[in-house]
């Protein structure tokens, strides 16, 4: 079938999420690269959306995917039966987590994820409202559609969820709002698709303090910012909150399909009774995925020391971009970072730049106005030297 035909076969057959994707056709993709079936090579420098966070093809998460499908694949609906990849899995990030988020409830995706913390806020603590903030992204399902932090993508899908408050990150008179009447607050530990928007320590120091005095819990949505991207394994770590509820996707399926939620045992057990299968999935916790993620997790943890180097990384590729007068400003932490520019049209020039010299980026959801860098955590010096060159000779023209 030649590439004109697959090209077709996509437009008429598969659903599109918008009016221009990009339509690349991939052949193979080995670390940061992806190469498409004429044999062009892109540099790939949002890591699927964090998901590569190790990059393409990593022999270890490979080696695991082969070894589990020797034994078994799909066997029951998550919960069911006692599958060592879950359990495995389930122990090691729990030991790299604060003691209270001793339990794993494994789900499809971030959004599942998101979905299932706020059925189990209504049971941990039964109250009439969610707080969520502005430019927050944590899902587009029904309920974490609810909690989007932008009317343009709530607005077509009304009605939604009701009781849900939006409130402004990073905003100290808004946090007024707080009160007994609030079960949870969903918040991202780092904004990302606002354009990488890092937390005030002194507002997040008075979000825990505000929560713990109206016993309101706290749900931090890791599902980006999860597995070392912002320089820590959490980046609850770095800001300082303490979860009762924490979200994780993405990443955490080393390139599978897998989402979390993870809090205390005494509380995931109320999903289980009151109704029974309170919250239940047929492939939530796929034994590949968690195969997977766990030999993903294991590598991460084995080469740790990855981490202390992120930023360097980081400011190769950043290297004299602050010096066009197109750069309005650029945000970062860790191997992370959103280059605005003046204006959408500018920024999608550049983009458009970018792809024809075979460098993949992207915009962001709340922020079109600014240019997506999340390559692989694996990056080498060398490839960030080469990313610098492509985006200074495209933001050059």
């Amino acid at each position: 079938m030649d590439l004109l035909t697959h090209k077709k076969l996509f437009f008429n057959h598969i659903a599109q999420t918008s009016s221009n994707p990009l339509a690349i056709q991939p052949e193979k993709a080995d670390g940061i690269y992806i190469w498409d079936k004429s044999g062009k090579r892109y540099i790939d420098l949002i890591s699927g959306f964090n998901v590569m966070y190790l990059g393409h093809q990593n022999k270890e998460i490979h080696a695991a995917v082969v070894e589990q499908l020797k034994h078994y694949s799909h066997l029951m609906v998550y919960g069911e039966f006692v599958e060592t990849p879950q359990i495995k899995y389930a122990h090691l990030l729990t030991q790299h987590l604060p003691e209270h988020l001793n339990c794993v409830h494994f789900t499809n995706s971030g959004t599942e994820a998101t979905e299932g913390a706020m059925k189990l806020v209504k049971r941990m603590n039964h109250r009439p409202h969610i707080v969520a903030f502005n430019n927050s992204y944590h899902g587009s399902t029904q309920g974490a559609l609810s909690l989007m932090g932008d009317e343009y993508w709530r607005r077509a899908f009304r009605p939604l969820l009701p009781g849900i408050i939006h409130l402004n990150y990073n905003n100290l008179k808004d946090l007024a709002s707080l009160n007994k009447d609030v079960s949870a607050v969903f918040i991202e530990a780092v904004q990302a698709e606002a354009g990488i928007v890092l937390p005030d320590a002194t507002w997040l120091q008075k979000l825990q303090k505000t929560c713990s005095k109206h016993n309101i819990l706290i749900v931090v949505d890791e599902i980006q910012t999860g597995f070392g991207r912002t320089g820590c394994l959490w980046a609850f770590e770095k800001f300082g909150i303490k979860p009762d509820i924490l979200l994780l996707g993405k990443a955490l399926g080393g390139g599978m399909p897998l989402g979390a939620f993870i809090s205390s045992k005494l509380h995931l057990d109320l999903l289980s009774v009151n109704p029974v299968l309170g919250n239940i999935s047929t492939f939530g916790g796929h034994p590949i995925s968690t195969a997977a993620g766990l030999a993903g997790f294991e590598y991460l943890l084995k080469h740790k020391n990855v981490l202390d180097t992120l930023d360097l990384k980081l400011k190769i590729i950043l290297k004299d971009i602050s010096k066009f007068e197109i750069v309005k400003e650029i945000r970062q932490v860790g191997l992370w970072s959103a280059i605005e520019l003046v204006d959408a049209e500018t920024c999608a020039k550049v983009l458009k730049n970018c792809l024809n010299k075979g460098l993949i980026t992207d915009f962001f959801i709340f922020n079109n106005c600014s240019l997506r860098i999340a390559p692989p955590l694996t990056l080498s010096d060398e490839e960030a030297r080469m990313i610098n060159a492509v985006l200074v000779e495209s933001f050059r023209e």
